[in-house]
This record gives C-alpha cells, structure tokens and sequence, in this order.
C-alpha cells in the first residue's frame, strides 16, 4: 500500500508556449488542480499574471516527480510542500530556484518550515539560521508563456 498525503505546489518562471500543451498534460495526468478536490485543471486555468499555484489530496508518496523534473529540465522554479504520513516521512517543501537542484527542508502540517537543535547548532549562528528560513521560503515568480 502506497503512502498517499495531500500536497501544494506553486511553480512559475518563463517557459516557451510551445511548451505549454506539454505542461498541462502533466499537470494533469499528476491529478492536480486549482484547489484541494476542484475540478481538473483545464488550459483556461493558467494564471494571466502570476505563479500556478496546484493542490491535490491522496499523492502517493507526496511527490509529482514528471511536473519537478519538467520544471528542472526547463528552468521554472517552483516551491512544493508535502504533508507527512505517520511513521513513514514528515511534511517536507522542496524548493528549486530555476537553476541547480531542489533543496529539501523539513516542515509542519501548516507549511511551515521547521528547524531541529542539531540543524540549528549545524548552521552555527542566527545569520546563517536566517538565512536557511529565507532560503525555505523562497518567493516563486510569475508563470509566463513566452515566444
């Protein structure tokens, strides 16, 4: 049995529109939508001027690995945050800047980011904490279609 858990993902950046049938198709075939139990996402659902934000409940593993390796291959950054499932993995936001790869932090059931003791003496100062959250709660920019 599969562990299934709810999930949101906000994605955005500049894609070719030549891209964009491909886009939705795997948006659609991860079972995402406008909201948690809306109606499927259709064409007419992306945003004229702002980051596509996607929910879903019942993701197995909490994961949409065709949308992030879409979303890596082609440069869209986006923010991911997973719900956890007891005893097997907590909640968790993936965050990938459009360039590198995507980094993983621990959160709680609110999206929130959290840190541990050992996490915090690791970091070594409150600078460096700071900078870890800023980084957590990176600001996902427009999705926009361009020629």
């Amino acid at each position: 049995m599969v562990d299934r858990v709810s999930l949101s993902i906000t994605l955005g950046g500049d894609l070719s529109a030549a891209l964009r049938d491909d886009l939705l198709a795997i948006v659609q075939s991860e079972g995402l939508a406008l909201d948690y139990d809306a109606e499927p996402f259709t064409a007419d659902d992306f945003p004229a001027d702002g980051p596509l934000s996607l929910y879903a409940h019942e993701v197995a593993w909490g994961r949409v690995d065709r949308l992030e390796g879409f979303c890596v291959a082609h440069g869209l950054p986006f923010a991911r945050w997973s719900g956890g499932s007891a005893a097997q993995f907590g909640p968790e936001r993936a965050v990938f800047t459009g360039a590198g790869e995507a980094s993983l932090y621990a959160a709680d059931e609110d999206d929130e980011v959290v840190i541990s003791m050992d996490r915090a003496e690791r970091l070594g100062s409150y600078e460096a904490i700071m900078a870890y959250f800023t980084a957590a709660n990176f600001c996902v920019p427009p999705l926009r279609f361009v020629a």
